[in-house]
């Protein structure tokens, strides 16, 4: 579909939407020779807000290179030593022999047959001191190039599944507390908001290390404006009225805005109506309904009861009142129902007690269209 709406990939320039405060912040942050931290659900701009910020800072004329790392797959520490290494070394070089070269100078392996295969180039084994070695070398190659660099590090919490991450995270904690100030940040990405908190806010890694950059939902104003300026390229035009109930039904999200203003710019020529945005909607819903179908058929009977009571506006989950109503069983097991969401990254559980759905297009699926409630 050929539309201004993007929503399949990162966006920068005129499409990038709000987030100037965040931006702000980041580019201050990164540009000070701190560490930063983002963990927000998925597809909630964390990458477009990273490209805008380097943009940004090219513009102001700062110096510097960038790298991404993704622990997507990553399960074990060998994964994730050889990842880390060779995605530094392939910054900077980019022959067999230039990369060969680094290799050598930072005490790594090359291997030549698997480079050969289009596989890795570095025989790693996970252990202690190759971990040591792979979170070291960021700083060695910015300090002996001269130059500031910026290791991107998403999925950052994948680094829980491999065996003993306590004892890695320990190990990456120390490194970064050693490690000279300045030419080297990371930048840890997580989109499972539950397991980054855990990671930085339970176990309290890399504490007084890093910085948090919140994302604050984008204003309605702010997707008014994204939306009739998009539908106008088209000679479109729609409603801020319509626009306005839609971010109420989304939250504001602004990868589930594009995408339904896609679908909309798709089923309509000029003017959009009324009827044009309630099938833009219920053909977004069907894209996404067998995820969240899912997402419902993988919950116990009680898990899904203790989700029916957060819809509800419920807070004292563990009184005997709202025990009884939704038929939790007791407190005790009240607390395992919450573990269990707060795993499956469905609910965030806040500090006064209450809970938010992490995902706006499943909450307002779940509620109009599992529990119906209208």
């Amino acid at each position: 579909m050929d539309t201004v709406f993007t929503y399949d990939r990162y966006v920068t320039g005129k499409s990038f939407v709000g987030r100037r405060s965040e931006q702000d912040l980041l580019g201050s942050l990164l540009g000070s020779g701190s560490n930063v931290v983002i963990y927000e659900p998925p597809k909630t701009g964390k990458t477009s807000l990273l490209r805008e910020t380097f943009i940004g800072m090219r513009s102001s004329g700062m110096a510097f290179r960038a790298v991404d790392l993704s622990l997507m797959s990553v399960r074990s520490v060998r994964d994730l030593v050889s990842r880390l290494a060779s995605t530094v070394i392939g910054l900077y070089g980019s022959t067999p022999d230039e990369i060969a070269a680094l290799c050598e100078r930072y005490g790594f392996r090359f291997d030549a047959a698997s480079y050969a295969k289009g596989g890795g180039f570095l025989s790693l084994e996970g252990s202690d001191a190759d971990l040591r070695a792979a979170l070291n070398l960021p700083y060695r190659v910015a300090a002996d190039f001269n130059e500031r660099l910026f290791v991107c590090v998403f999925e950052f919490q994948n680094i829980l599944l491999v065996d003993d991450p306590d004892h890695v995270l320990q190990i990456f904690e120390e490194v970064v507390r050693k490690a000279p100030k300045g030419s080297c940040s990371w930048v840890w990405i997580g989109s499972m908001v539950n397991a980054m908190k855990d990671i930085f806010e339970q176990r309290r890694y890399f504490y007084k290390m890093v910085s948090r950059i919140k994302l604050e939902p984008i204003s309605v104003k702010e997707i008014e404006n994204h939306v009739t300026r998009g539908f106008l390229v088209s000679g479109k035009v729609i409603e801020k009225d319509l626009i306005r109930e839609v971010c109420a039904k989304l939250r504001c999200n602004i990868y589930y805005m594009n995408h339904f203003a896609a679908i909309c710019d798709g089923l309509s020529r000029g003017y959009i109506t009324q009827p044009v945005v309630e099938e833009s909607m219920l053909s977004l819903i069907a894209m996404h309904e067998p995820r969240f179908m899912a997402v419902m058929n993988g919950l116990t009977n009680f898990q899904v009861w203790l989700l029916r009571a957060i819809l509800d506006g419920e807070t004292k989950f563990s009184s005997s009142d709202v025990i009884a109503r939704y038929g939790l069983n007791s407190s005790a097991n009240v607390g395992r129902l919450k573990d269990a969401l707060a795993k499956k990254e469905i609910v965030s559980f806040l500090p006064d007690g209450g809970a938010a759905i992490l995902d706006p297009l499943f909450e307002y699926w779940v509620r109009k269209y599992f529990f119906g409630i209208e």
